[in-house]
């Protein structure tokens, strides 16, 4: 697949060209309409309606769908047409960011693709290689995946992307979060030469996707949906209904759970700024405050990190951060609504800009709530209400996350370093099969994942294609990558 000629200039969203019309379930081809039928929908989603007529002209897409818009039936069904089950091995490889996900979207395959003779596997990190390679050999013909583990798989060459058809990337923004982004390059490393057909699906695009989409689409075209109507978003708003004792403890999960790349917390008090910045540092996040208290020398500090982009976290008053310009903003927090309805305006303004999306965050306890209704009233913006994170929520996403940097360390362990770990196998077992010893293991994993909070996720970069490795592509055989 061709990459874009000017990186430096493909961060914009792309303006649509002989834009395609909107399909109904009359206008589906016949094996799609029986593979709805097979699902009991009634009608098409909107971002269905919108996108699927790109996936079937195998026009490379970006697609702006929220979490339950249908967008999963967008790409699978269009696979229904563009397929042939009659050839074993690979054709559409899609990528999601946690084992759930996989997990799904495999789910909601075997009952499009019932008697079409397609076959899918769910592959993804935390659980035995077995049962996954038995099922790639096999010739399932979509491979649905996590990318650290469909590197793992391609490292072990239990299946091949040498007849890939379609790309698929779930949940772009979010595996960002997850740090996919090194494995997801390496993973284009094994895909074939020529083009491929090529989707990514995302709540948001801001600046990190839009390259990254970039560096896997050709000359996509960017379709934005929001509920019943297609548009352009500059910045999702949402927030979380949180109780007003504790809010600290809930801004963190909010934080773990979302994992943004850089944001700015905005807090009314400069009180506030510093009881935060305490709570975040003490959590292990390299985050810093400003606020009038500072003295010169200090607020010289932290604007220079805030000039180079390598400060993650900013915690100020909305008089303290007046004039601060901080490039690809992620997210914007409101750690509390502001006094004043404007200032709603401005702070969330920081995030969205240059053609990207941003995200918009606010905590609010239930009189807090009306005070926001009658921001978006006034300013006609459109909430999201997403529901507090539970430690069960904050639990499994911290664990998946860790398991992939973990899995991903692994793969870099030369021969001899394996061999010098394989002396703690057995320390190892018996820890984990001893419940009194297993607070050892959670404390080096706990160690090791607080040293991975102080940087945030990796995030692409402008950057030329990469080139071929030939040395290792002896070593692990034919590996080849998008021209």
């Amino acid at each position: 697949m061709n990459y874009p000629e000017n990186h430096s200039e493909s961060h914009s969203q792309p303006q649509s060209q002989n834009t395609l019309a909107e399909v109904g379930l009359d206008d589906l081809p016949e094996t799609l309409r029986a593979a709805v039928a097979r699902a009991g929908w009634t009608s098409l989603t909107p971002v269905q309606a919108r996108a699927i007529p790109y996936l079937l002209a195998g026009r490379d897409a970006m697609v702006q769908a929220r979490t339950g818009s249908g967008k999963t039936g967008a790409f699978l069904l269009p696979m229904l047409e563009r397929l042939d089950p009659a050839q074993h091995h690979c054709q559409a490889l899609i990528l999601v960011p946690t084992r759930e996900l996989a997990r799904q979207v495999a789910r909601e395959a075997e009952v499009l693709f019932a008697e079409s003779g397609l076959r899918t596997v769910a592959v993804y990190g935390g659980v035995g290689y077995g049962p996954q390679i038995e099922a790639l050999k096999a010739g399932a013909q979509v491979v649905v995946g996590t990318p650290g583990r469909i590197l793992d798989h391609l490292l072990r060459r239990t299946f091949s992307l040498d007849q890939l058809r379609m790309l698929v990337f779930d949940e772009a923004d979010r595996m960002l979060s997850m740090g996919f982004y090194p494995d997801m390059r390496e993973v284009q490393r094994y895909l074939p030469e020529g083009e491929i057909h090529a989707s990514m699906f995302s709540a948001t695009f801001p600046a990190s996707v839009m390259r990254t989409a970039h560096q896997f689409l050709r000359n996509p075209e960017f379709l934005s949906l929001s509920r019943d109507h297609v548009h352009v978003t500059d910045t999702d708003h949402i927030f979380y209904l949180v109780p007003d004792m504790g809010r600290e403890r809930s801004l963190v999960r909010i934080i773990e759970v979302e994992n943004p790349a850089s944001a700015i917390i905005f807090c009314n008090t400069k009180v506030h700024v510093h009881f935060v910045t305490v709570v975040l540092q003490r959590f292990g996040y390299d985050a810093d405050e400003l606020s009038a208290d500072l003295s010169q020398k200090e607020r010289e500090r932290v604007l220079a990190r805030v000039r180079a982009g390598t400060l993650r976290f900013l915690v100020a008053t909305d008089v303290a951060a007046r004039g601060l310009d901080i490039p690809e903003l992620s997210h914007v927090i409101q750690f509390e609504p502001p006094e004043d309805m404007e200032s709603y305006i401005h702070r969330a303004g920081r995030t969205g800009r240059a053609g990207a999306t941003g995200v918009a965050i606010t905590l609010v306890d239930r009189p807090q709530k009306r005070l926001l209704d009658r921001i978006a009233k006034r300013y006609g913006i459109e909430l999201e209400e997403r529901p507090l994170p539970t430690d069960e929520d904050v639990e499994a996403v911290v664990s998946e996350r860790l398991t992939a940097m973990l899995e991903a360390r692994l793969r870099t362990r030369d021969k001899l370093q394996a061999e010098r770990s394989r002396r703690f196998i057995p320390l190892a077992r018996a820890l984990a099969e001893n419940e009194d010893e297993s607070a050892i293991i959670a404390m080096l994993l706990d160690d090791y994942y607080q040293q991975l909070l102080h940087a945030p996720p990796p995030q692409p970069e402008d950057e030329s294609p990469p080139q071929p490795q030939r040395s290792r592509s002896r070593s692990r055989g034919r590996r080849r990558r998008r021209r």
